[in-house]
């Protein structure tokens, strides 16, 4: 007999509750049981937390002869080790800078340190050691040394030294302006800055033309070293009423001497009167100024003058190999474009003298595809370009890059064979500078320059009074590769590639002209014509300062009796007005060349004192002398209405030679042609209204067979339309004849072609 459910449970529940009172008086009989920690590892699984350490300021309490240290703020230990380096210049007093062989030696902080030894600067060169002695006491230095020795460096570390002894911050503002006259220049210092100074916390900024203003203008107050080039740092000074320098600690000028040119003048001179007078300035250069006016004007007190290479035999490095070559002006392009041709696996600088010129030499390389990349680089791009060009060619191992002077000053390229000055530098301290873009630290390099027959007793004796030693180059002449039909077919093709080669061609020539030093640059020993030719150019553009110059001269010849050793000079000047083809189509034009003209005058260009005197003498007889007309543009196109010449007109014939009229522009009616023909007097009313009514005949005709042609098209798209509808329609009946599993499958196919 089963027993029922509810009788189950109950004996169960009594069973567990006699359990339970045996557990509990057991555990009141034993109540000294000892529990293993087996035993307790259920209960602490069970949800008892386990208890933490409690900690004091220095350490956890129950540690027994813990270790413990205190670390110090980052403020204290600065404290210190500022403390320490200032105690620690006083040694610098009688140091000798040979003894020095490595930044360690000299009382530098570790962050500077360790960014030099990350940045791979270990030993200190020349300047370094003997400029940072003096510069790291707070003196003003004024360093000169050849190019390629680290310059850059040995102002950036007395810089970052000064601020972090001063404990600089971003709320003291500015505190360092480093000043210098090119942008690539600048972008250049920055970047070596970047890596030198990134365990400091100072911020810097780089300020040059061709940036945008607006981001400059709210984020330069908070910038503590400035890295800039005069005119957009005057912009800033003049117009930007956030910006201060009245807290300015140190002054640099890289490439002092071009800083304190004339070129730079007036800007710097509103700088200067801006900063405090109480601050350190540092001048480095290649080729520094000694002119006690210019260190004067720079505020430099008592500085301490560091020239390296003073002692040295040559001024340019030891390692670079210089040498020129004789080549007349229309020769230059022929030889540039064999030397590339026969040096494709090298790095090769060719400087030009203007913008246009560069400009021209890049875009006609480009189209001849010398075998390696071809890169330009002048003031007039835009200087994001200009900083992509300059990086571009900086990682390129073989490359070719043409430049004005714009890349002569300060740049450090790595790996540079060859630089080749196509164009005869205004002076030494420009060849110094140009030739110093290769064989920089222990690099090697060599260094061609191309002269003129009239530019090379000059030169040479400039260059011989700097102590610079220059071989003479013979050419093979069969390994020469002219390349001027090429290009007269590419200027051909291009129309813009052409307009540039006149630019090129008229600016080549007012660089010469405007140069100082006449024993050098004569304009008159140039062939125009061959020059012409050597670009590429048919027919040689009219110059017009150069015609006037030579009339000038022929004047004062005529007028005084000009001595035997001027005669020749005559003979060349007439020879070269024989050889000024132009195509003169009787207009007065006023373009680019009046201005320079009017420059031209003013500046007597070529001449000297007696010579512009002769000229003004000459020119009160000619005033009276009976001269022509100048036959203007108005007179040639009043002569051609007299003879009744319809100039610019289009006529156009069929095949047997008839003449095809449009009736939009002309009219085609029999008695408008009889009228045309007729030279008649007056106007005739009863003739006109024929013409008209005939005319409106023609009219008609032309408009009734467009409308034809419209209806045929029209009737075409409806012939069209029905196919197409015959068509689908019978494709529609053919699948309605199909099985429906043929369908379905004729139906995806159709989709997925679609997509």
């Amino acid at each position: 007999m089963e027993t029922p459910p509810f009788r189950a449970i109950s004996v169960g529940l009594l069973i567990l509750s006699s359990l339970w009172a045996e557990l509990t008086v057991s555990t009141h009989v034993q109540p000294n049981i000892a529990i293993s920690q087996a035993e307790c590892l259920p209960i602490r699984a069970m949800g008892m937390k386990k208890k933490h350490k409690t900690f004091s300021k220095r350490g956890p309490r129950n540690a027994k002869g813990s270790n413990f240290k205190y670390k110090k703020k980052k403020s204290d230990v600065e404290k210190a080790e500022i403390s320490l380096l200032e105690s620690s210049k006083t040694k610098l007093d009688g140091l000798n800078p040979e003894e020095i062989e490595s930044f360690r030696v000299l009382p530098l902080s570790k962050k500077t340190l360790k960014g030099l030894r990350e940045a791979g600067f270990t030993v200190p060169t020349k300047v370094q050691r003997q400029s940072l002695i003096f510069s790291l006491r707070g003196q003003d230095v004024v360093a000169a040394a050849k190019t390629g020795s680290g310059k850059t460096l040995a102002f950036i570390i007395p810089l970052l030294e000064l601020l972090y002894h001063k404990k600089w911050t971003g709320m003291d503002g500015l505190g360092v302006l480093v000043i210098t006259p090119t942008r690539e220049l600048a972008y250049q210092i920055f970047e070596v800055l970047n890596k030198v100074g990134k365990e400091h916390d100072f911020s810097a900024g780089l300020v040059i033309g061709g940036k945008d203003l607006k981001y400059e203008w709210n984020r330069i107050s908070s910038c503590n070293i400035m890295i800039c080039t005069p005119g957009r740092l005057l912009q800033h000074m003049t117009e930007n009423a956030e910006f201060v320098s009245d807290n300015v600690q140190m002054l640099v000028l890289d490439e002092a001497d071009q800083c304190l040119s004339m070129g730079f003048a007036d800007t710097m001179n509103c700088i200067l009167e801006e900063l405090p007078s109480e601050r350190q300035t540092l001048l480095f250069s290649a080729t520094q100024t000694r002119d006690v006016k210019d260190l004067i004007r720079a505020g430099c007190n008592n500085p301490i003058f560091c020239s390296v290479h003073e002692h040295s035999k040559t001024i340019t490095p030891k390692s670079l190999q210089e040498s020129y070559v004789l080549c007349s002006a229309h020769d230059k392009f022929t030889f540039l474009w064999s030397f590339i041709r026969h040096h494709r696996k090298h790095k090769i600088l060719v400087f030009l003298a203007t913008c246009k010129q560069v400009q021209y030499y890049f875009h006609m390389l480009c189209k001849l595809q010398p075998g390696l990349s071809v890169m330009g680089l002048h003031g007039s791009m835009h200087q994001l370009r200009r900083m992509a060009v300059y990086d571009e060619f900086c990682r390129k191992k073989h490359a070719v890059l043409i430049a004005t002077d714009v890349a002569a000053r300060g740049l450090d390229i790595p790996a540079v064979d060859w630089v080749v000055q196509v164009d005869c530098p205004e002076d030494v301290t420009t060849y110094i500078h140009r030739v110093g873009r290769t064989a920089r630290y222990s690099r090697s390099g060599e260094a061609i320059l191309l002269l003129t027959p009239s530019e090379e007793p000059a030169m040479l004796d400039c260059l011989k009074a700097k102590n610079i030693p220059i071989e003479k180059i013979d050419v093979d002449q069969s390994k020469l590769q002219g390349a001027n039909v090429k290009m007269e077919i590419v200027l051909s093709k291009y129309n813009n590639l052409k307009e540039e080669a006149v630019r090129a061609f008229k600016s080549y020539l007012k660089h010469v002209a405007l140069m100082r030093n006449k024993k050098v640059f004569d304009v008159a020993s140039i062939d125009l014509d061959a020059l012409a030719r050597s670009l590429g150019l048919v027919v040689t553009p009219r110059v017009r300062f150069i015609e006037k110059q030579l009339k000038q001269k022929s004047g004062s010849n005529t007028t005084n009796p000009a001595p035997a050793g001027t005669s020749t000079q005559s003979n060349t000047n007439k020879a070269l007005t024989s050889r000024l083809t132009t195509l003169n189509f009787g207009a007065d034009d006023s373009d680019e060349d009046d201005d320079f003209l009017s420059t031209a005058k003013d500046q007597n260009i070529g001449l000297s004192e007696e010579d512009s005197q002769d000229t003004e003498v000459v020119e009160e007889p000619q005033k009276t002398q009976s001269k022509k007309k100048p036959l203007t543009k108005y007179a040639v196109v009043k002569k051609l209405l007299k003879k009744n010449i319809q100039v610019n007109q289009r006529v156009i014939f069929d095949e047997e030679g008839e003449e095809i009229l449009d009736p939009r522009k002309q009219q085609i009616s029999q008695a408008a042609r009889k009228e045309q023909k007729e030279d008649v007097t007056g106007i005739n009313i009863s003739k006109l209204k024929q013409i008209m009514h005939e005319e409106d005949k023609v009219d008609k005709k032309i408009h009734a067979s467009k409308l034809k042609e419209k209806n045929c098209v029209k009737r075409k798209a409806r012939e069209q339309a029905r196919e197409a509808k015959k068509a689908r329609q019978a494709q529609s009946n053919t699948l309605e004849s199909l099985p429906v599993d043929e369908q379905e499958q004729l139906a995806l196919f159709l989709l997925r072609n679609k997509h």
